[in-house]
């Protein structure tokens, strides 16, 4: 692929069709700056159109996910005149992180999160919008906004996507701290692991699992999924038969029904079995 983006706050690493991203501030629990957010939204922007890599891996380094926002970007916003709408700086910092999370959220790649120690406000929102999440023995979750007399004001849609209406009435209006059982019961992530040996384990197989994917195909069903309930259903069926008829016809189609007949891997699994 193209040489990814200079970063400051997050370390990169390729391994095979993977992009492996971790948030890298652990002196302040990998909270999340503006210049994170800048990063973050840079690398997803360049591996959007890189068909080399299929999946991202976002964890956090030092034992934590993410704790939330900066509260010294807070407060540098404090310190700048403010105004209404766009020209405010709260405003401006809370909806650039919003616009991050939704390009992450829409991503045509799968995005895989690790989750362990603080996953905290803007945290429990990078992580909900993930296709797979694995959380480690130590993981805390939480929206604990309105105890610090602020809204999760970028995070609660995606929130009541991942888990429903009346869970995250429950989790946002009582600032609630929970652990990874109660987050993978509620579907916030779908796999506990007991230890950092599981959580590789785990990884791992996930990731043998994009290899089997076709590429093409998984993005055109991520988009599929993510239009479900925003358009009439007659209407989504239509277009999903024109994606699927396109879809048969495309080289990936003649390479996966071939192979399936010829008991073979296709050709985009590479060497697994």
């Amino acid at each position: 692929m193209d040489q990814l983006p200079h970063c400051e706050t997050l370390l990169l690493e390729i391994e095979g069709p993977t992009l492996h991203i971790t948030i890298n501030r652990p002196d302040v629990r990998n909270a999340m700056s503006l210049q994170m957010v800048a990063e973050l939204s840079a690398v997803f922007a360049q591996i959007e159109t890189d068909i080399s890599i299929r999946a991202a891996v976002i964890r956090g380094a030092g034992g934590h996910f993410c704790a939330g926002g900066d509260i010294k970007d807070m407060a540098g916003a404090r310190g700048q005149e403010t105004g209404d709408g766009e020209a405010d700086p709260f405003y401006r910092l809370n909806r650039a992180f919003g616009q991050m999370i939704q390009q992450v959220n829409e991503s045509s790649k799968v995005v895989i999160a690790i989750t362990e120690g603080a996953v905290m406000g803007g945290g429990f929102g990078l992580a909900c919008v993930s296709d797979v999440a694995i959380a480690g023995p130590t993981a805390k979750f939480g929206m604990p906004e309105t105890s610090l007399g602020v809204i999760p004001a970028q995070i609660a849609p995606f929130v009541v996507e991942r888990i429903g209406l009346t869970q995250a009435r429950r989790l946002a209006l009582l600032g609630l701290r929970i652990d990874a059982k109660e987050a993978c019961t509620l579907g916030i992530v779908h796999q506990v692991a007991t230890s950092d040996e599981q959580i590789d384990d785990l990884l791992g197989q996930a990731l043998e699992r994009v290899r089997h994917c076709a590429p093409k195909a998984t993005a055109e069903t991520k988009a599929l999924l993510h239009r479900v309930g925003h358009e009439s259903m007659s209407g989504l069926l239509d277009s999903a038969a024109e994606k699927f008829a396109a879809a048969i016809r495309s080289d990936e189609g003649a390479e996966g029904t071939m192979a399936f007949v010829q008991k073979r891997p296709p050709k985009w699994a590479g060497d697994v079995e």
